[in-house]
């Protein structure tokens, strides 16, 4: 869903024209990134938490070559954090979907019979005497 398509569907919902929607949305994510910029954070509780963290810098590599290492910055990125209610709804869903069908079991192939010239004579294995067991005398 893009964004014209959520106003029409807040339009729809809330009883307002297309264009109040829009501009409820513009209004929305303009707030949430200018309160993100100075640091803080946007909570809409049960759906989730909006925030910015420093991302620490890192030695990463080059794909060009990869024998020369590339310094990769520190920078500031979104964090978002689902809310209980937007986690229960998605773990609900998950329940009420048909489950996937299992997997068909492994069918077992014998493995080939080597070359006659591969194969090794079969020798007997004689087992070690048992020596009977003596007491120390002292």
């Amino acid at each position: 869903m893009n964004k014209a398509e959520l106003a029409g569907v807040l339009a729809n919902k809330c009883g307002v024209t297309k264009k109040q929607a829009e501009d409820v949305l513009d209004c929305l994510t303009s707030t949430i990134i200018d309160t993100i910029k100075t640091g803080g954070e946007v909570t809409l509780t049960g759906f989730g938490t909006f925030s910015a963290r420093i991302r620490k810098g890192r030695i990463g590599v080059n794909p060009q070559d990869p024998s020369k290492p590339l310094n990769i910055k520190p920078t500031k990125v979104v964090k978002f954090k689902a809310g209980k209610t937007l986690k229960d709804a998605l773990k609900a869903s998950q329940t009420t979907e048909a489950p996937a069908p299992a997997p068909a079991p492994p069918v077992a192939v014998p493995a080939p019979e080597p070359p006659a010239e591969y194969k090794q004579p079969e020798v007997p294995m004689e087992m070690p005497e048992e020596k009977p067991e003596t007491t120390p005398t002292e």
